[in-house]
């Protein structure tokens, strides 16, 4: 299964997309768009071609490749998600820094009008199943699919002071919809 087979089997199949960003300049990727997927009601974004950069992950100094992913639960945010995603892969591919479990890119102002989500936390994919985490590219690369979750700019201080571990620990204890980007922030008590 390649890429797009193995995004379609989730998310749902591919409705449209964008090559390019706002002010017409062409991305070295693509942004797609996703509909009737694994998640009901959930329109889905994900970048596609993002895997054809080598990234290097700041922690091992490895090689990486990845995809990165966004949704939202029918929202507003659905005529936001494709540049914000274009324009967090174009500053990845623009580093060359892999984005890894637990980073935070932000916080940068609402993500969306309205939205206390200022944020995004890379996160593995768990409301998809186990073998969605990564993907076998044709040409014999191993991709990973990484969940960009939008957060609030308290949640993003807390990842920063304690830690990635101790913040999906509070989600786990909240069990917020994160899909949603106008959803209450978290009570962030754990510590």
């Amino acid at each position: 299964m390649g890429l797009i087979e193995h995004l379609e089997a989730r998310l749902g199949r591919i409705t449209g997309g964008w090559s390019k960003d706002a002010d017409g300049r062409p991305w070295p990727f693509r942004v797609a768009a996703f509909a009737e997927g694994a998640l009901n009601g959930v329109q889905s974004f994900s970048t596609i071609g993002l895997s054809k950069h080598d990234l290097v992950s700041p922690s091992s100094g490895r090689k990486l490749r990845l995809e990165l992913m966004a949704g939202e639960r029918g929202g507003p945010g659905t005529d936001f998600l494709p540049g914000l995603l274009g324009q967090v892969a174009e500053e990845v591919v623009a580093s060359g820094r892999a984005v890894l479990r637990g980073d935070v890119i932000g916080p940068r102002g609402p993500l969306v009008p309205g939205s206390r989500m200022e944020a995004w936390y890379a996160a593995s994919p768990v409301y998809y199943d186990d073998g969605f985490t990564g993907v076998d590219l044709d040409d014999g690369h191993r991709a990973a699919i990484v969940w960009l979750v939008p957060v609030s700019r308290r949640e993003a201080a807390f990842v920063s002071t304690n830690g990635w571990r101790a913040f999906e620990d509070e989600l786990i204890k909240d069990d917020p919809d994160l899909l949603d980007l106008q959803r209450p922030e978290l009570s962030l008590t754990g510590r």
